[in-house]
């Protein structure tokens, strides 16, 4: 047995913090949950979609240089096509928007690092 409950947290690698935030938020209408120093020059950020139980901790890349990765992660939506559509009006780079039988709508949208995210509209 396990005492683990829930995710709390999935990280990604950026190359800068600020504009990962700036990203987030503006753009994905994501909010900050935490910004805390963790030395002189870096910092803990965590971003969340309102209301969900998981964040995103934006760490920055240790090289300096971020090298685009598919997260895996899967973000719910009630209507994918209305989604889409908003994405791509705030100037976010998202993909085809999907449809397949018996599976529900989804596409992806890439960060401006390219770490690359899905949509997928919940299922009733």
């Amino acid at each position: 047995m396990t005492s683990i409950t829930d995710v709390r947290t999935i990280g990604v690698n950026v190359t800068s913090q600020d504009d990962a935030v700036d990203f987030y938020l503006d753009k994905l209408g994501f909010e900050k949950r935490l910004d805390a120093p963790l030395g002189p020059t870096m910092r803990w950020i965590e971003v969340a979609p309102p209301g969900a139980s998981t964040s995103i901790a934006l760490n920055v890349a240790e090289s300096g240089r971020q090298e685009a990765t598919d997260t895996g992660v899967r973000f719910s939506v009630p209507n994918a096509a209305a989604e889409h559509a908003t994405m791509r009006e705030r100037g976010v780079d998202v993909g085809e928007l999907l449809r397949w039988n018996e599976v529900p709508p989804m596409f992806t949208f890439d960060d401006p690092d390219g770490n690359r995210f899905y949509v997928v509209e919940e299922s009733s």
